[in-house]
């Protein structure tokens, strides 16, 4: 649009969220050098109400200086329609959106002053006699200007009629002008015909008592508040941008050029926040800032460490050990690496059997352990046992939180899923489940429950089941009750199932057939995604999959680690959950990049065996933790590059990568676990496999391992805190 005579006072006009105060429009913080003055609020520059005034008051105060100012400056002419040459950047577009964002932050004068420069105006009269038409609630003369800025019969037309009735409406009646408001309703919201359930909502408005209750019902800040504003917010999608440019546009155009570079930064994890951001150079994080190194391994378990999981807060881990113990470890993860504490503050040993789940509390006061079919509540302050419960009459695999902290679930081998009181009062079951639950997590949004396990085709004979519950067979006598024993003669379960159940009915949503054994779930923090470790036996590679809870739909899968005859699980992690991260039967960590599916990393430096489970810091992003059959429990972090050199000056080796020796170990370990259902020299089924007691699918399958734990014959004498840490910074 071109400059004018006509067209001089409509330069000065402002747009919705401008200010007469020079600075930012975001809020007050270091920026370039420089620190914003001006208080922000909801996106506005400053908090003013509804009205013209602050206009009317800014073009009396500075209108004839800047329109004195703009008349002295030379207009330039320039050659051709594009910014530059060779760019397919609109000259007039890129200029009224500087001219925009000029006012957007206050700087007024340079506005006028690159609209009289450019020839370009930022709007027409049309435009802002519209906004003030809103902001004046002139509404007779708003819906007439309607038409003159583009917005023709039609679908878009009627919704544009719709809001500004609506709005009318509602300022009727928060005014008590009953009648004002009941004609509004009669006359011109019913006549456009919108939805029936939506009129009788505004009509029972009627009924509120005061103009307080009117406010909360709908969700509005009323006359004097912020919605007319907001009503020009949503009006603007019906005029063409190009007549009135949206709101911060400039500003949108570069969150949009910093969302792509942060989606092609493979190794993102900087908060936004972050003062890394910045519109001189493409953003890049440093590899060397990720966390791929070991800063120290806890070694006090006896045993193989079967799971772990981290404190809301951060400050503490938990680890569940095959050695009958689960461990609360301090950590002092805000401190510099090389003088960091890592303490095991509490060790629960009263377990009958081995231990495979724990779970913490929203208030981290209460940690959850699971040992065969018994759930343990401890008071995570003083490591004392609060209670025990029974109802589970198999392996307990799964334990998970309600998001409001008011209690827990469980799931187990027994076809159970059930719901607990935060005190462990059983509240409510959801019978029993078409699958042998393997994992199960609850979605933060409160809505869904996850679980996932082997679908039953067919039941064990009764002959079958009294070998199982005789303690006979091991592995392949429990499996074989679940229709899975190849001890017990029955065919396997070849078919596994991911069920979405909605949380408020307990029923079943989704169920997703899927090859292959699945042994865990995980969902993300915006309760969109579930991620899921699918092992692999005689069939398709180990893949996790990320599934879409909506659909149902594996929409990306992650493949490189070694997983088929154990419980291996996997977790998100990272800034916005970038990364997915899992253990590995090679005895490494796998990290990939979500969006991409790209594999980053394979950390070594686990020792034999299988790595179990990760889990990433919720407070700390640049850490996480590992746990293998090792029984050694590993941090992962990004040390400070000092540290890091001087580390791998002092043992001679490349820290970043791992030693030598240590990758010989992990590619010649030789575990050499056959076929879970093997026949061992018995003839019975092997719970672990030879040559190691890894949680194994099957062994999970069929509730083994409670008649023998291995290497732990007495916590008392196991002599906890001999080497209990190591830290290698």
């Amino acid at each position: 649009m071109r400059l004018t005579e006509s067209d001089r006072d409509s330069a000065l006009s402002v747009s919705l969220d401008s200010t007469a105060e020079a600075g930012p429009s975001f809020p007050p913080g270091p920026s370039n050098g420089y620190n914003g003055a001006a208080t922000k609020s909801n996106g506005f520059s400053l908090p003013y109400t509804n009205g013209s005034s602050k206009a009317a008051a800014h073009e009396e105060a500075d209108g004839h200086q800047s329109e004195r100012r703009a008349s002295s400056v030379a207009r330039v002419s320039l050659p051709g329609r594009t910014l530059y040459d060779d760019s397919y950047v609109d000259r007039e577009e890129f200029v009224r959106l500087v001219i925009q964002s000029l006012r957007d932050v206050g700087y007024m004068e340079s506005a006028a002053t690159l609209e009289a420069e450019s020839g370009y105006i930022m709007e027409t009269p049309e435009v802002a006699e519209f906004r003030r038409c809103i902001l004046d609630a002139s509404w007779d003369s708003a819906e007439a200007a309607l038409a003159r800025l583009g917005v023709t019969e039609g679908e878009g037309l009627w919704e544009a009629k719709f809001l500004i009735a609506k709005q009318k409406y509602l300022e009727y009646l928060e005014a008590g002008k009953t009648t004002a408001a009941l004609h509004v309703l009669r006359n011109e919201l019913a006549p456009l015909n919108p939805e029936l359930d939506h009129l009788h909502a505004l009509s029972s408005l009627m009924m509120c008592s005061d103009p307080v209750d009117l406010r909360h019902q709908v969700g509005w800040d009323g006359a004097n508040g912020t919605s007319r504003r907001r009503l020009l917010m949503d009006l603007q999608r019906y005029i063409p941008s190009s007549v009135m440019i949206p709101q911060r546009r400039f500003a949108t155009l570069l969150e949009q050029a910093r969302a792509y570079q942060q989606s092609r930064c493979l190794y993102h994890n900087v908060p936004l926040r972050n003062q890394s951001y910045s519109l001189y150079a493409d953003h890049l994080c440093d590899r060397n800032a990720f966390p791929r190194v070991t800063t120290a391994v806890l070694s006090v378990h006896e045993d193989e460490v079967w799971n772990l999981e981290w404190s809301h807060n951060g400050k503490y881990l938990a680890t569940a050990s095959r050695d009958r113990t689960a461990i609360i470890w301090r950590v002092e993860f805000d401190k510099d690496p090389r003088y960091r504490v890592y303490s095991p503050e509490f060790t629960l040993r009263d377990h009958e059997y081995h231990v495979g789940c724990v779970s913490w509390s929203l208030d981290d006061s209460i940690l959850l352990t699971a040992s065969e079919s018994r759930i343990t509540l401890w008071n995570a302050r003083t490591g004392l046992r609060v209670r025990s419960l029974d109802q589970h009459t198999e392996v307990v695999t799964a334990l998970a939180w309600l998001p409001d902290g008011s209690g827990f679930i469980s799931g187990g081998l027994d076809r159970k899923i059930i719901l607990w009181d935060a005190d462990g009062k059983m509240r409510d079951s959801w019978g029993r489940t078409p699958i042998r639950v393997t994992d199960l997590m609850v979605t933060p949004d409160f809505t869904r429950l996850v679980a996932v396990g082997m679908y039953d085709t067919m039941h064990a004979p009764p002959e079958a089941a009294a070998v199982a519950a005789a303690g006979g067979t091991g592995a392949g006598a429990a499996a074989g009750a679940g229709g899975a024993g190849a001890g017990a003669g029955i065919p396997r379960v070849a078919e596994t199932r991911i069920i979405i159940y909605d949380l408020a009915t307990k029923q079943p949503e989704l169920s997703i057939r899927l090859e292959g054994e699945l042994t865990s779930v995980k969902v993300s923090q915006d309760s969109q995604y579930a991620l899921i470790n699918r092992a692999s036996e005689n069939g398709p590679p180990a893949e996790i999959h990320l599934l879409d809870l909506s659909t149902g739909r594996v929409v990306r899968k992650y493949s490189g680690h070694s997983q088929s005859k154990h419980v291996i699980r996997s977790c998100f992690g990272g800034v916005d959950e970038n990364f997915v991260l899992s253990g590995s039967e090679d005895g490494k960590v796998y990290i990939w990049h979500r969006d991409s599916g790209v594999l980053l990393e394979e950390l070594s430096g686990h020792g034999e065996g299988s790595v179990n489970s990760v889990a990433w810091n919720p407070v700390n992003e640049r850490m996480f933790a590992s746990c293998s059959d090792d029984k050694t429990v590993r941090i992962w972090e990004a040390p400070p590059a000092d540290a890091l050199a001087a580390s791998a000056s002092a043992s001679g080796v490349d820290v970043r990568d791992g030693s030598e020796e240590q990758h010989e170990l992990e590619n010649g370990k030789g575990k050499g676990k056959g076929r879970w259902d093997a026949p061992g020299p018995s003839g019975s089924t092997s719970a672990s496999g030879s040559g190691s007691g890894s949680m194994s699918v099957a062994a999970l399958a069929s509730g083994a391992g409670s008649s023998a734990v291995g290497g732990s014959s007495s916590d008392a004498e196991s002599g906890y805190g001999l080497g209990s840490t190591t830290a290698l910074f």
